[in-house]
């Protein structure tokens, strides 16, 4: 763990930052570097963290005002015209509102359009079920062309955006609202189609993005003193999937855990386990939404209603080990059949 400088997540108290704010600061920096670069917001310039971009290059934002739509069709024409566009709002809106616009101007024509999407997830807290947009990692990874990105923190969702600055194809990146662990450092590495073992281990795998990291690292923690040897893989972009770090890990633990803070189905889990049906089956757990919409309530208390968090991802690691020994228990020797003749 040491050589990828991470916090350490032990300590009483973390430094708690909203991930949208690395993104605000991330689009500032990548646009000190490149003059191309312009910011789109549909009415929520604050909220997503474009204020600050807004204010320092007032010539290279375009507000649209309320009209997702808009947004990503103006921004898809921005990039035909050789501009990099950053596209920002509610996730429940971009893409909940307006998936069929990016479908057919930004990913069919395979134009470099930023899409970043705040307020995804349970901690959207009192705003409901029609704000917690839990599908948008299955809509999106399912477009052709579109590279998406789950950063597990603010420092990590600048770096993020730093690198959707200089990558040619359609990227979405998701983030949470409420303020959440920051667990990297600047230190940490980070490149687009790359997991990271955070926490190496011999006896399960647990593949988690975005605020689930932290809960994979808290669960690894209490495993660790059970006596269950876990490997943590932070995947922060689950489309490319990096099917090599994670091959390697479950092929070396034989079973796997994942966790995300959004449907299960289509989702990183969805992702991972089309990844072993074809490559190395071995028994799994998908921790997350269950096909099923969240209600009103705080982020955190949302996340243990619906056990998005260590504790359920612990017993979760103890369904699959315990599978597992099941699978590859030795049998017992057949005994010989009686035919019932006399000898």
């Amino acid at each position: 763990m040491t050589d990828l400088y991470l916090v350490d997540i032990t300590k009483d108290e973390l430094k708690m930052a909203p991930i949208r704010s690395g993104f605000g600061s991330g689009l500032v920096k990548a646009a000190e570097a490149d003059k191309n670069i312009v910011g789109v917001s549909a009415d929520l310039t604050g909220s997503v963290k474009l204020d600050g971009f807004a204010a320092k290059f007032p010539e290279r934002f375009v507000q649209v005002g309320i009209a997702e739509q808009n947004l990503v069709t103006v921004a898809s024409g921005l990039a035909a015209a050789g501009k990099i566009p950053f596209a920002a709002a509610y996730a429940a809106f971009s893409p909940g509102r307006n998936w069929e616009q990016i479908k057919t101007t930004i990913a069919l024509n395979d134009v470099p359009v930023k899409i970043v999407a705040s307020h995804a997830g349970l901690y959207t807290g009192p705003d409901g079920a029609t704000h917690q947009m839990l599908e948008d990692i299955p809509l999106m990874r399912c477009m052709p062309n579109m590279v998406t990105i789950v950063p597990c923190d603010a420092v990590e969702a600048e770096k993020a955006t730093l690198a959707m600055a200089k990558d040619s194809r359609p990227n979405y990146m998701r983030m949470c609202r409420e303020n959440t662990p920051v667990i990297t450092t600047e230190k940490t590495p980070f490149k687009i189609g790359q997991a990271y073992v955070f926490s190496p281990g011999t006896q399960v795998t647990i593949i988690a993005c975005g605020t689930m990291v932290y809960q994979a690292l808290l669960a690894a923690e209490d495993l660790y003193k059970q006596g269950i040897d876990a490997e943590v893989i932070n995947v922060p972009t689950v489309k490319p999937l990096d099917s090599k770090t994670i091959l390697a890990s479950v092929r070396k633990t034989g079973c796997v855990v994942t966790a995300e803070e959004g449907q299960v189905i289509g989702g990183l889990g969805g992702a991972v386990a089309e990844l072993l049906a074809e490559n190395y089956p071995v028994p799994m757990k998908r921790i997350g939404m269950q096909d099923e919409y969240g209600e009103s309530g705080e982020g955190p208390e949302l996340m243990e209603h619906f056990g998005l968090d260590a504790k359920h991802i612990k017993l979760a690691v103890h369904h699959v080990i315990e599978t597992n020994k099941d699978l590859f228990e030795p049998l017992e020797a057949p005994q010989p059949k009686k035919t019932g003749r006399r000898k």
